[in-house]
Protein backbone atom coordinates (compact mmCIF):
# COMPACT_ATOMS: atom_id res chain seq x y z
CA UNK A 1 0.00 0.00 0.00
CA UNK A 2 1.40 3.42 -0.97
CA UNK A 3 2.07 6.18 1.51
CA UNK A 4 -0.01 8.53 -0.63
CA UNK A 5 -0.03 10.26 -4.00
CA UNK A 6 2.26 12.98 -5.34
CA UNK A 7 1.37 14.74 -8.58
CA UNK A 8 4.36 16.10 -10.52
CA UNK A 9 3.82 18.78 -13.18
CA UNK A 10 6.43 19.61 -15.78
CA UNK A 11 6.80 21.24 -19.17
CA UNK A 12 7.27 18.88 -22.08
CA UNK A 13 11.03 19.30 -22.63
CA UNK A 14 13.85 17.21 -21.22
CA UNK A 15 15.10 20.13 -19.14
CA UNK A 16 11.87 20.13 -17.15
CA UNK A 17 11.07 16.42 -17.25
CA UNK A 18 14.45 14.95 -16.27
CA UNK A 19 14.51 16.47 -12.74
CA UNK A 20 10.87 15.43 -12.32
CA UNK A 21 11.80 11.90 -13.36
CA UNK A 22 14.62 11.83 -10.80
CA UNK A 23 12.27 12.91 -8.01
CA UNK A 24 9.70 10.33 -9.17
CA UNK A 25 12.21 7.50 -8.77
CA UNK A 26 13.14 8.69 -5.27
CA UNK A 27 9.52 9.07 -4.16
CA UNK A 28 8.55 5.66 -5.53
CA UNK A 29 11.42 4.08 -3.60
CA UNK A 30 9.97 5.69 -0.48
CA UNK A 31 6.56 4.16 -1.13
CA UNK A 32 4.67 7.01 -2.83
CA UNK A 33 2.45 6.70 -5.89
CA UNK A 34 3.55 9.26 -8.49
CA UNK A 35 1.49 10.82 -11.28
CA UNK A 36 2.69 13.22 -13.99
CA UNK A 37 0.83 16.16 -15.51
CA UNK A 38 2.42 17.52 -18.68
CA UNK A 39 1.70 18.39 -22.32
CA UNK A 40 1.87 16.44 -25.56
CA UNK A 41 5.52 17.32 -26.20
CA UNK A 42 6.47 14.88 -23.42
CA UNK A 43 5.43 11.82 -25.43
CA UNK A 44 8.96 10.95 -26.58
CA UNK A 45 10.18 11.01 -22.96
CA UNK A 46 7.10 9.55 -21.25
CA UNK A 47 8.04 5.93 -21.94
CA UNK A 48 10.87 6.30 -19.44
CA UNK A 49 8.87 8.20 -16.83
CA UNK A 50 7.96 6.02 -13.81
CA UNK A 51 4.43 7.31 -13.26
CA UNK A 52 1.30 5.42 -12.30
CA UNK A 53 -0.46 7.59 -14.88
CA UNK A 54 0.46 10.49 -17.18
CA UNK A 55 -2.16 13.21 -17.57
CA UNK A 56 -2.02 15.45 -20.65
CA UNK A 57 -3.25 18.89 -19.55
CA UNK A 58 -3.92 21.76 -22.00
CA UNK A 59 -1.77 24.86 -21.54
CA UNK A 60 -0.35 27.74 -23.57
CA UNK A 61 2.53 30.19 -23.56
CA UNK A 62 1.79 33.76 -22.50
CA UNK A 63 4.38 35.36 -24.73
CA UNK A 64 2.41 37.07 -27.47
CA UNK A 65 1.47 40.77 -27.46
CA UNK A 66 -1.42 40.08 -29.82
CA UNK A 67 -4.66 40.56 -27.82
CA UNK A 68 -6.45 37.74 -29.63
CA UNK A 69 -3.52 35.37 -29.07
CA UNK A 70 -3.40 36.37 -25.39
CA UNK A 71 -7.12 35.72 -24.96
CA UNK A 72 -6.73 32.36 -26.67
CA UNK A 73 -3.82 31.47 -24.38
CA UNK A 74 -5.73 32.45 -21.24
CA UNK A 75 -8.74 30.42 -22.40
CA UNK A 76 -6.55 27.36 -23.02
CA UNK A 77 -4.92 27.72 -19.60
CA UNK A 78 -8.33 28.08 -17.95
CA UNK A 79 -9.48 24.91 -19.71
CA UNK A 80 -6.33 23.26 -18.39
CA UNK A 81 -7.06 24.46 -14.84
CA UNK A 82 -10.52 22.90 -15.02
CA UNK A 83 -9.17 19.62 -16.38
CA UNK A 84 -6.35 19.56 -13.80
CA UNK A 85 -8.93 20.20 -11.10
CA UNK A 86 -10.83 17.09 -12.19
CA UNK A 87 -7.63 15.03 -12.10
CA UNK A 88 -6.78 16.33 -8.62
CA UNK A 89 -10.30 15.55 -7.39
CA UNK A 90 -9.95 11.98 -8.68
CA UNK A 91 -6.40 11.05 -7.57
CA UNK A 92 -6.39 13.19 -4.39
CA UNK A 93 -2.67 14.04 -4.26
CA UNK A 94 -1.00 14.83 -0.94
CA UNK A 95 1.11 17.45 -2.74
CA UNK A 96 1.62 18.87 -6.23
CA UNK A 97 5.18 19.63 -7.35
CA UNK A 98 5.89 21.84 -10.39
CA UNK A 99 9.11 21.83 -12.41
CA UNK A 100 8.63 24.89 -14.59
CA UNK A 101 7.30 25.55 -18.06
CA UNK A 102 3.85 26.86 -18.90
CA UNK A 103 2.25 23.38 -18.71
CA UNK A 104 2.76 23.57 -14.93
CA UNK A 105 0.43 26.56 -14.59
CA UNK A 106 -2.92 24.72 -14.80
CA UNK A 107 -2.08 21.91 -12.31
CA UNK A 108 -0.48 24.27 -9.79
CA UNK A 109 -3.28 26.85 -10.02
CA UNK A 110 -5.85 24.08 -9.64
CA UNK A 111 -3.99 22.70 -6.62
CA UNK A 112 -3.73 26.05 -4.85
CA UNK A 113 -7.45 26.68 -5.46
CA UNK A 114 -8.19 23.36 -3.76
CA UNK A 115 -5.76 24.03 -0.87
CA UNK A 116 -3.52 21.08 -1.83
CA UNK A 117 0.08 21.60 -0.58
CA UNK A 118 2.27 22.87 -3.41
CA UNK A 119 5.95 23.18 -4.22
CA UNK A 120 7.80 24.44 -7.28
CA UNK A 121 11.34 23.53 -8.26
CA UNK A 122 13.36 26.12 -10.15
CA UNK A 123 16.27 24.50 -11.99
CA UNK A 124 17.97 27.68 -13.16
CA UNK A 125 19.99 30.40 -11.48
CA UNK A 126 17.29 32.84 -12.67
CA UNK A 127 13.64 32.02 -11.97
CA UNK A 128 11.60 31.28 -15.09
CA UNK A 129 8.40 33.10 -15.99
CA UNK A 130 6.00 30.27 -15.19
CA UNK A 131 7.57 29.76 -11.78
CA UNK A 132 7.54 33.51 -11.14
CA UNK A 133 3.80 33.49 -11.79
CA UNK A 134 3.37 30.71 -9.24
CA UNK A 135 5.90 31.77 -6.59
CA UNK A 136 3.51 33.82 -4.47
CA UNK A 137 0.86 31.07 -4.46
CA UNK A 138 2.86 27.96 -3.55
CA UNK A 139 3.93 26.73 -0.13
CA UNK A 140 7.61 26.20 -0.93
CA UNK A 141 10.23 26.83 -3.61
CA UNK A 142 13.16 24.47 -4.20
CA UNK A 143 16.17 25.86 -6.03
CA UNK A 144 18.69 24.10 -8.24
CA UNK A 145 21.08 27.04 -8.57
CA UNK A 146 18.73 29.51 -6.89
CA UNK A 147 20.33 30.58 -3.62
CA UNK A 148 18.06 31.00 -0.61
CA UNK A 149 19.53 34.39 0.28
CA UNK A 150 19.22 35.72 -3.27
CA UNK A 151 15.62 34.74 -3.92
CA UNK A 152 12.85 37.31 -3.76
CA UNK A 153 10.87 34.58 -2.02
CA UNK A 154 13.77 33.54 0.23
CA UNK A 155 11.48 32.90 3.22
CA UNK A 156 10.13 29.82 1.49
CA UNK A 157 13.10 28.92 -0.73
CA UNK A 158 15.30 25.89 -0.04
CA UNK A 159 18.40 25.18 -2.15
CA UNK A 160 18.29 21.47 -2.99
CA UNK A 161 20.27 21.32 -6.21
CA UNK A 162 18.86 19.78 -9.37
CA UNK A 163 17.83 16.12 -9.13
CA UNK A 164 19.51 13.91 -11.68
CA UNK A 165 18.18 10.63 -13.04
CA UNK A 166 19.40 7.22 -11.84
CA UNK A 167 21.20 6.78 -15.17
CA UNK A 168 23.26 9.87 -14.35
CA UNK A 169 24.14 8.61 -10.87
CA UNK A 170 25.20 5.31 -12.44
CA UNK A 171 27.31 7.14 -15.03
CA UNK A 172 28.94 9.16 -12.25
CA UNK A 173 30.60 5.95 -11.01
CA UNK A 174 32.86 6.01 -14.09
CA UNK A 175 36.07 7.89 -13.34
CA UNK A 176 37.56 10.33 -15.83
CA UNK A 177 40.76 9.54 -17.69
CA UNK A 178 42.05 12.15 -20.12
CA UNK A 179 43.40 10.83 -23.42
CA UNK A 180 47.10 11.16 -24.15
CA UNK A 181 48.75 11.80 -27.51
CA UNK A 182 47.56 9.42 -30.17
CA UNK A 183 44.65 8.00 -28.19
CA UNK A 184 41.03 8.43 -29.35
CA UNK A 185 39.40 11.67 -28.23
CA UNK A 186 35.65 11.39 -27.61
CA UNK A 187 33.75 14.65 -28.09
CA UNK A 188 30.07 14.97 -27.14
CA UNK A 189 28.13 17.86 -28.70
CA UNK A 190 24.49 18.66 -28.01
CA UNK A 191 22.15 21.62 -27.91
CA UNK A 192 18.86 20.48 -26.43
CA UNK A 193 15.46 21.07 -27.99
CA UNK A 194 16.53 24.62 -28.86
CA UNK A 195 19.88 25.82 -30.09
CA UNK A 196 21.29 22.68 -31.71
CA UNK A 197 21.44 24.30 -35.15
CA UNK A 198 24.44 26.46 -34.22
CA UNK A 199 26.49 23.38 -33.40
CA UNK A 200 25.35 21.66 -36.61
CA UNK A 201 26.67 24.61 -38.59
CA UNK A 202 29.80 25.49 -36.61
CA UNK A 203 31.30 22.27 -35.26
CA UNK A 204 31.79 20.34 -38.55
CA UNK A 205 33.29 23.50 -40.02
CA UNK A 206 35.62 23.76 -37.02
CA UNK A 207 36.66 20.12 -37.26
CA UNK A 208 37.57 20.71 -40.91
CA UNK A 209 40.17 23.27 -39.75
CA UNK A 210 41.96 20.82 -37.43
CA UNK A 211 45.10 18.99 -38.54
CA UNK A 212 44.41 15.59 -40.06
CA UNK A 213 46.17 13.81 -37.17
CA UNK A 214 43.70 15.34 -34.72
CA UNK A 215 40.69 14.55 -36.91
CA UNK A 216 41.74 10.90 -37.00
CA UNK A 217 41.70 10.80 -33.20
CA UNK A 218 38.17 12.16 -32.94
CA UNK A 219 35.07 10.15 -32.16
CA UNK A 220 32.11 12.54 -32.13
CA UNK A 221 28.62 12.07 -30.76
CA UNK A 222 26.40 14.99 -31.79
CA UNK A 223 22.76 15.80 -31.29
CA UNK A 224 21.22 17.61 -34.25
CA UNK A 225 17.76 18.60 -35.39
CA UNK A 226 16.12 15.96 -37.56
CA UNK A 227 16.36 18.21 -40.61
CA UNK A 228 20.11 18.69 -40.04
CA UNK A 229 21.16 15.09 -39.35
CA UNK A 230 21.90 14.11 -42.96
CA UNK A 231 24.08 17.11 -43.75
CA UNK A 232 26.01 16.87 -40.45
CA UNK A 233 26.68 13.17 -41.04
CA UNK A 234 27.82 13.92 -44.58
CA UNK A 235 30.16 16.67 -43.39
CA UNK A 236 31.90 14.35 -40.95
CA UNK A 237 32.02 11.51 -43.47
CA UNK A 238 33.74 13.79 -45.98
CA UNK A 239 36.33 14.61 -43.31
CA UNK A 240 36.88 10.96 -42.45
CA UNK A 241 35.72 11.59 -38.87
CA UNK A 242 34.00 8.88 -36.85
CA UNK A 243 30.66 10.44 -35.86
CA UNK A 244 27.27 9.38 -34.51
CA UNK A 245 24.59 12.00 -35.22
CA UNK A 246 20.97 11.79 -34.09
CA UNK A 247 18.11 14.08 -32.99
CA UNK A 248 17.90 12.24 -29.67
CA UNK A 249 19.98 9.76 -27.67
CA UNK A 250 18.23 7.67 -25.04
CA UNK A 251 21.55 6.88 -23.33
CA UNK A 252 22.88 10.43 -23.03
CA UNK A 253 24.19 9.90 -19.48
CA UNK A 254 26.34 6.97 -20.60
CA UNK A 255 27.59 8.95 -23.59
CA UNK A 256 28.49 11.85 -21.31
CA UNK A 257 30.40 9.50 -19.01
CA UNK A 258 32.42 8.14 -21.96
CA UNK A 259 33.21 11.62 -23.31
CA UNK A 260 36.57 13.29 -22.85
CA UNK A 261 35.03 16.71 -23.53
CA UNK A 262 31.48 18.03 -23.68
CA UNK A 263 30.41 20.98 -25.81
CA UNK A 264 26.84 22.01 -25.11
CA UNK A 265 24.27 24.60 -24.18
CA UNK A 266 23.92 25.32 -20.48
CA UNK A 267 20.39 24.48 -19.48
CA UNK A 268 20.06 23.68 -15.79
CA UNK A 269 19.73 19.91 -16.22
CA UNK A 270 22.69 19.80 -18.60
CA UNK A 271 24.96 21.74 -16.24
CA UNK A 272 23.84 19.64 -13.26
CA UNK A 273 24.46 16.35 -15.08
CA UNK A 274 27.89 17.47 -16.33
CA UNK A 275 28.80 18.35 -12.73
CA UNK A 276 27.53 15.12 -11.14
CA UNK A 277 29.26 12.95 -13.77
CA UNK A 278 32.32 15.20 -13.66
CA UNK A 279 33.32 15.99 -17.23
CA UNK A 280 35.17 19.03 -18.66
CA UNK A 281 32.89 21.23 -20.71
CA UNK A 282 32.84 24.07 -23.19
CA UNK A 283 29.50 25.76 -22.51
CA UNK A 284 27.80 27.99 -25.08
CA UNK A 285 24.72 29.57 -23.45
CA UNK A 286 21.70 29.73 -25.72
CA UNK A 287 21.61 33.47 -26.57
CA UNK A 288 17.83 33.65 -26.92
CA UNK A 289 17.03 32.03 -23.56
CA UNK A 290 14.46 33.99 -21.57
CA UNK A 291 16.03 35.99 -18.72
CA UNK A 292 19.50 34.77 -19.83
CA UNK A 293 19.18 31.87 -17.41
CA UNK A 294 21.65 29.71 -19.36
CA UNK A 295 24.43 32.27 -18.96
CA UNK A 296 23.86 32.30 -15.20
CA UNK A 297 23.85 28.49 -15.04
CA UNK A 298 27.09 28.29 -17.01
CA UNK A 299 28.74 30.89 -14.80
CA UNK A 300 28.07 28.75 -11.74
CA UNK A 301 30.01 25.77 -13.14
CA UNK A 302 32.74 27.98 -14.61
CA UNK A 303 33.25 29.57 -11.18
CA UNK A 304 34.05 26.13 -9.81
CA UNK A 305 36.60 25.59 -12.60
CA UNK A 306 34.67 22.80 -14.29
CA UNK A 307 33.85 24.58 -17.52
CA UNK A 308 34.77 27.35 -19.91
CA UNK A 309 31.95 29.66 -21.00
CA UNK A 310 31.97 31.06 -24.53
CA UNK A 311 29.15 33.32 -25.77
CA UNK A 312 27.86 32.20 -29.16
CA UNK A 313 28.52 35.64 -30.61
CA UNK A 314 32.26 35.19 -30.01
CA UNK A 315 32.52 31.71 -31.55
CA UNK A 316 33.43 31.13 -35.17
CA UNK A 317 34.52 27.76 -36.59
CA UNK A 318 38.08 29.05 -36.36
CA UNK A 319 37.55 29.92 -32.69
CA UNK A 320 36.08 26.51 -31.90
CA UNK A 321 38.98 24.82 -33.69
CA UNK A 322 41.43 26.81 -31.56
CA UNK A 323 39.65 25.79 -28.36
CA UNK A 324 39.70 22.13 -29.33
CA UNK A 325 43.31 22.31 -30.45
CA UNK A 326 44.28 23.80 -27.08
CA UNK A 327 42.64 20.94 -25.17
CA UNK A 328 43.71 18.05 -27.42
CA UNK A 329 47.25 18.14 -26.10
CA UNK A 330 46.51 19.19 -22.53
CA UNK A 331 45.32 16.16 -20.53
CA UNK A 332 46.25 17.87 -17.26
CA UNK A 333 43.87 20.73 -18.01
CA UNK A 334 41.08 18.32 -18.94
CA UNK A 335 41.60 16.30 -15.76
CA UNK A 336 41.59 19.43 -13.59
CA UNK A 337 38.34 20.61 -15.17
CA UNK A 338 36.73 17.18 -14.68
CA UNK A 339 37.71 17.15 -11.01
CA UNK A 340 36.40 20.69 -10.51
CA UNK A 341 33.13 19.86 -12.25
CA UNK A 342 32.56 16.85 -10.01
CA UNK A 343 33.23 18.95 -6.91
CA UNK A 344 30.33 21.21 -7.92
CA UNK A 345 27.88 18.34 -8.43
CA UNK A 346 25.01 17.56 -6.06
CA UNK A 347 24.26 13.85 -6.44
CA UNK A 348 21.96 13.92 -3.38
CA UNK A 349 19.61 16.58 -4.81
CA UNK A 350 16.77 14.09 -5.44
CA UNK A 351 16.90 12.98 -1.82
CA UNK A 352 16.83 16.57 -0.55
CA UNK A 353 13.93 17.48 -2.83
CA UNK A 354 12.03 14.37 -1.75
CA UNK A 355 12.56 15.33 1.91
CA UNK A 356 11.10 18.77 1.22
CA UNK A 357 8.21 17.28 -0.77
CA UNK A 358 7.31 14.95 2.09
CA UNK A 359 7.49 17.82 4.57
CA UNK A 360 5.13 19.97 2.49
CA UNK A 361 2.81 17.01 1.90
CA UNK A 362 2.55 16.49 5.67
CA UNK A 363 1.48 20.11 6.20
CA UNK A 364 4.82 21.45 7.42
CA UNK A 365 6.05 24.91 6.45
CA UNK A 366 9.50 25.71 5.07
CA UNK A 367 10.38 27.08 8.52
CA UNK A 368 9.40 23.72 10.05
CA UNK A 369 11.52 21.92 7.45
CA UNK A 370 14.53 24.11 8.11
CA UNK A 371 14.31 23.44 11.84
CA UNK A 372 14.41 19.69 11.22
CA UNK A 373 17.57 20.17 9.10
CA UNK A 374 19.36 22.30 11.70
Amino acid sequence: MSRGVILLAAGGTGGHLFPAEALAHELIERGWEVHLATDRRAERYSGHFPAADIHSIPSATLGSKNPIAMLSAFWTIWQGVRQAGRVIARIKPDAVVGFGGYPTLPPLYAATRRKVPTLIHEQNAVMGRANKALASRVDAIAGGFLAESESAADAKTVTTGNPVRPQVLEAAKISYTAPTDGEPFRLLVFGGSQGAQFFSDAVPAAIALLPEAQRKRLAITQQARAEDVARVKAAYANLGVDAQVSPFFTDMAARMASAHLVMSRSGASTVSEIAVIGRPALLVPYPHALDHDQAANAAALAAAGGAEVHPQSTLSPKGIAALLDGLFGNPDRLTAMATAARSAGKPNAARLLADLTEAIASGKTVSDYRRTRA
